[in-house]
């Protein structure tokens, strides 16, 4: 697009556009993870429940650094 010489503001709402939707797709997948694995693991057992949470919380802490 920058190539053929598209108006700049319009290359880059594009760009933000093909980054966001992977974005959209970890949210929801984290989102299901949360209400099923994490609710299951609750439900079983109050050390269970804290382990899935920290692995969530680690996974939100690993994606944030990106």
């Amino acid at each position: 697009m920058a190539d053929a010489g598209t108006y700049c503001p319009d290359v880059v709402i594009q760009v933000a556009s093909v980054t966001r939707a992977p974005q959209e797709v970890s949210v929801g997948l984290l989102t299901d993870h949360l209400h099923s694995c994490v609710v299951n693991a609750a439900r079983a057992s109050e050390d269970d429940g804290q382990a899935s949470l920290g692995e969530v919380a680690a996974t939100i802490r690993q994606v944030i650094r990106l």
